[in-house]
């Protein structure tokens, strides 16, 4: 239900109808791990530290399971660019704190993945960001990464987040800001910066946020995914 098949794109309104109309114990019932909604941790080259904080992913999936109705896996999954298992997310994430590089083939890939409907979420985890903001000139050389307004649904789609991203763990003391890359007019790269939600995403002992920190960036989280599964 999630895969992006070729000349096939993936169908968000169509799996929150199934949704709607069948309940989740029919979802369940037959093979959840086809079913469940999934995302893939982006790997990539250059150096940096693609995998740090693997708890972060199954514990958002795990949150968004129990404050929606969305069957989730709640699993780690790292995927390659180049691999064929790509076009099975219809979101893949990307953090770290060094450098990114693509060669003409990924950045090919990723054209073809954003393409079939394929979205990605990006946090700079301090030490990413001016590689990311290079790679993504290369990817999207007609356009600039633009910041997203308050206003746009990321930020209020089922937890009210008026000033934008959260600040989760703090860097350089500057704000907070979420950026966007767009395709044919729809969001297919989301990036944030300085804001560092996915810290607040892995276990309580990787970093010690209190409670009430982890519970805001969990709700971010949660907001990205649903904008995704509902957008038109």
């Amino acid at each position: 239900m999630q895969r992006l098949f070729a000349g096939k794109t993936f169908r968000p309104l169509l799996f929150l109808s199934i949704l709607i109309i069948t309940g989740i114990p029919e979802l369940f019932s037959g093979d959840a791990n086809e079913s469940a909604f999934r995302i893939g941790r982006l790997e990539y080259r250059g150096g940096g530290d693609w995998y740090v904080g693997p708890s972060a992913e199954p514990n958002l999936l795990d949150y968004v399971r129990r404050h929606t109705n969305i069957p989730v896996a709640p699993v780690y999954e790292s995927v390659s660019i180049m691999s064929d298992r790509l076009f099975s997310y219809s979101m893949i994430f990307m953090t770290g704190h060094g450098n990114v590089s693509f060669n003409d083939q990924e950045r090919q890939r990723l054209r073809e993945y954003f393409r079939r409907g394929g979205f990605l979420y990006a946090d700079d985890c301090y030490g990413m960001d001016g590689a990311f903001r290079r790679e993504m000139a290369k990817l999207f050389p007609e356009q600039d990464l633009v910041e997203l307004p308050f206003s746009h649904p990321i930020y209020n789609i089922k937890y009210a987040f008026p000033n934008g991203p959260p600040k989760i763990h703090e860097h350089d003391g500057k704000p907070p800001q979420g950026f966007g890359l767009f395709l044919d007019g729809r969001l297919v790269v989301y990036y944030t910066y300085e804001a560092d939600p996915h810290d607040g995403w892995v276990d309580e002992r990787v970093h010690g946020n209190p409670w009430h920190v982890r519970e805001m960036a969990l709700q971010f989280g949660t907001n990205i995914v649903l904008w995704l599964l509902t957008k038109s």
